[in-house]
């Protein structure tokens, strides 16, 4: 089916009867509510569950194989293809399926803060509860602008619908596509309502790299003097916790891009993680669960309507999805200038890397292809030892490009913008894990705010001899031993034996990586 023929069959679909086009939040709600779709929870949430789907499932993704973009692709098992023909025989099934529904739901929107780049989208959900959700994370148009809207992607999500692998040359009964000759996200087989926002940022990972626009998966804040900050980090390394800094305005939490006129939140919500979740200790998002925010998989009490955001029994990975106005201490709209500061966060298990150490150009370009943290391995058999985890850029399941694409692009904007770029261990000190101590928050606040106040830009350091990393030897509120790793652990030996089996683990990661300017491999990576 060529593009027109999409076009076609789509616009059937945008004219049936079915159609609910931009139902404000409240008519989404009560939708969500009477048809049985969701719970309303004690602060006026809704609270949905996703099934056996739980989170994303990568192994589903794909990318038509089309003329356009087969030789721009960077295939494998992040890009898998798919055929135009499989593409276009579940495409007719999905709005086949949608036109016979008795209610269908459309969103209109936004990608992109920054209107000279914005991607117009609309989202066809065949749940209230999605399209509420994909209200609340996209960027909602003003009555002028959605007068004014034509969508150049459609996202068209219908979860109860389930692709026959045998029929439709799928792995599963779960499908994401991304066609980008044809303009589609098409979903099916899972509820998990994550795959859309990260199917649109995986679309701007491949259109912005066009327009010369760094696409980034990271937090972002500005100062009071307009000083900009980014926090890359994978799971469990703090993004969110030290980019929510009450002396800093949130840009945004997950994704952006740097254009040449500065840096742009791509989304217009927040989707937080709310497992352990306390006022106490992450006070902006516990208070911005409420009226038309979405909680997904988090448990409530049947009586009260109470979240209790420590039982786990459905999954780790429950969230929240609210507006970026949900939060008073916001930058509105989510622009701002170039960043004078990248924070790279890592959790290292092996208790080996330095708590902050300020990197040159190749060697932040390294750790960024690398994107290092850690995760524990399994202990039902008492096994203990950290297990190195990498993930390119920092989000390689969003990657549709060659990484170095990406790379090459964070060096051309750190020469050009002068960006100083830190790597920052919140890990573990003093041991491995089971030996030594997580990295006390306190100490990391104070590292940070020396970062971003400039006071690290001249500070005197002190090369790592195995993972030649600068490190400052002084830096207030931090005792100067903590900042040495090699002199907070009790056995020398024990050190210098787990760091090269770490710095061996970089080099054997990075190896997958072609075409890659020899001297970052050189200059950026381990030294021993």
């Amino acid at each position: 089916m060529n593009s027109v023929g999409v076009r076609n069959e789509l616009n059937q679909l945008l004219q049936s009867e079915n159609i609910q086009v931009q139902l404000s939040v409240p008519q989404l709600v009560e939708k969500v509510l009477t048809r049985n779709e969701g719970l309303l929870t004690s602060t006026g949430a809704v609270r949905a569950t996703t099934g056996k789907y739980t989170g994303r499932s990568p192994k589903d993704k794909y990318i038509v194989d089309e003329a356009s973009v087969k030789e721009k692709i960077s295939w494998g098992s992040v890009n898998q293809p798919i055929s135009e023909d499989a593409f276009s025989r579940l495409y007719t099934k999905v709005i086949h399926y949608l036109q016979d529904k008795d209610e269908v739901y459309v969103f209109k929107g936004f990608a992109g803060a920054d209107k000279k780049y914005r991607l117009p989208i609309q989202v066809i959900n065949e749940y209230a509860w999605h399209n509420l959700f994909a209200h609340q994370l996209f960027i909602r148009p003003n009555e002028e602008e959605l007068l004014e809207h034509s969508s150049e992607f459609t996202v068209i999500s219908a979860p109860n619908f389930k692709a026959d692998p045998a029929v439709d040359g799928t792995i599963s009964e779960t499908f994401i596509i991304i066609s980008f000759e044809k303009r589609i996200v098409l979903i099916g087989g899972t509820e998990y309502a994550g795959e859309m926002k990260k199917s649109i940022f995986s679309v701007m990972n491949y259109l912005l790299p066009e327009q010369d626009i760094f696409p980034m998966h990271c937090s972002a804040n500005v100062g009071r003097e307009g000083d900009v900050a980014l926090f890359f980090g994978l799971s469990g390394t703090g993004k969110t916790t030290l980019s929510a800094d009450p002396n800093r305005r949130l840009i945004g939490d997950d994704e952006h891009g740097w254009s040449a006129n500065g840096v742009f939140n791509i989304e217009g919500g927040c989707y937080a993680k709310c497992i352990n979740l306390s006022r106490e200790k992450e006070p902006q998002i516990f208070d911005a669960i409420r009226f038309g925010t979405v909680l997904e998989n988090v448990v409530l009490n049947n009586e009260t309507r109470l979240a209790d955001y420590d039982d786990n029994s459905l999954t780790e990975n429950t969230r929240a999805a609210y507006p970026l106005q949900a939060i008073d201490n916001i930058v509105d709209p989510s622009v701002a200038g170039h960043p004078n500061t990248i924070v790279f966060l890592t959790a290292d298990a092996f208790g080996v890397l330095p708590p902050i150490s300020k990197l040159t150009k190749e060697q932040a370009m390294y750790h960024f292809l690398s994107g290092y943290t850690s995760k524990l391995a399994g202990t039902e058999r008492g096994v203990t030892s950290p297990e190195a985890t990498f993930s390119t850029c920092f989000g390689s399941p969003f990657l549709p490009l060659p990484a170095t694409t990406y790379a090459e692009m964070l060096g051309k904007k750190i020469t050009e913008h002068n960006s100083q770029v830190f790597l920052v261990n919140t890990g573990w000190t003093g041991g491995e894990y089971g030996v030594g101590n997580r990295m006390k928050l306190a100490y990391t606040r104070a590292m940070i705010q020396a970062a971003l106040e400039g006071e690290l830009t001249n500070v005197e350091t002190v090369q790592d001899s195995i993972f030649g990393l600068n490190i400052p030897l002084h830096i207030p509120g931090v005792p100067d031993e903590v900042l040495q790793p090699n002199k907070t652990w009790a056995d020398q030996a024990a050190y210098e034996m787990k760091a090269k089996e770490l710095a061996a683990k970089f080099r054997e990661n990075f190896k997958k990586f072609s075409n890659v300017p020899a001297e970052i491999e050189e200059n950026g990576g381990p030294i021993a």
